[in-house]
């Protein structure tokens, strides 16, 4: 990670009393739980699973309806209940279309780290006048409804070609960058450490509200940045307010 990604980052989380020791590799859980078993959640297993994790995956039917799509496009991952799938991950990654996470129970993710890589994107979504009006970003409105998780946004920045295809080693030049919002500092650590071993630079974009800043503008393709691009624009567009 360029250098002055990990100072911004490093500047963020001393802020909140957090040691630089916390993003260490013996820090690392590698239990992940993805919630959506379309093209975004198995790419992202097919990922996660080449860099090492132990993947279980859920959608909205019984677990036995994904298993053969799972051995087809995500050979290695579990099929799962959503239950089972947050009781067997300290990281669960919501990748259902944006208008149904209100279908699931507002305590179910309770204690922890939620990965919020949906996208309100109305011609899918429908109508929707309160994520399209949220002031502070989509990601508010999730951890509304799950007040008891540890919601980060993150991961929503890209399509599933490109984190299919763009994966780079640290410190590889090239590297695309992801940014990880949130209010708990020690979930955002968590987060990038994750982004980092998918095969990104990991940016901290400061508070839950500044994932704003990491939500589509509307340009038909994924626009890709590098760590020093995401941070400045983290600064100018989410204003770390």
């Amino acid at each position: 990670m360029p250098v002055e990604a990990i100072a911004f980052a490093e500047d963020l989380a001393g802020a909140a009393g957090l040691e630089a020791e916390a993003v260490g590799p013996e820090a690392e859980e590698l239990r992940l739980g993805i919630v959506g078993a379309g093209k975004f959640g198995t790419t992202i297993a097919r990922a996660a699973i080449n860099a090492g994790y132990d993947v279980a995956m859920s959608a909205s039917g019984p677990a036995d309806d994904i298993a053969l799509t799972l051995d087809v496009l995500a050979p290695g991952a579990r099929a799962a209940t959503t239950g089972e799938v947050v009781g067997h991950a300290d990281i669960v990654i919501l990748a259902v279309p944006t208008h149904r996470f209100r279908e699931l129970p507002p305590d179910l993710f309770g204690g922890k780290i939620l990965i919020d890589a949906m996208n309100y994107w109305e011609p899918v979504d429908g109508v929707d006048d309160e994520l399209a009006g949220a002031p502070d970003g989509t990601s508010m409105v999730v951890q509304e409804r799950f007040p008891s998780a540890r919601v980060v946004k993150s991961l929503n920045q890209l399509g599933y070609h490109e984190l299919e295809e763009q994966p780079r080693p640290s410190g590889a030049p090239g590297r695309i960058a992801i940014g990880a919002a949130g209010d708990d500092r020690m979930a955002v650590r968590a987060v990038m450490r994750l982004i980092d071993r998918l095969g990104f630079d990991p940016v901290d974009a400061g508070p839950l509200k500044n994932g704003l800043a990491l939500e589509p503008d509307g340009s038909p393709f994924a626009v890709t940045y590098t760590a020093d691009e995401l941070a400045e624009r983290v600064r100018s567009d989410g204003g770390l307010r």
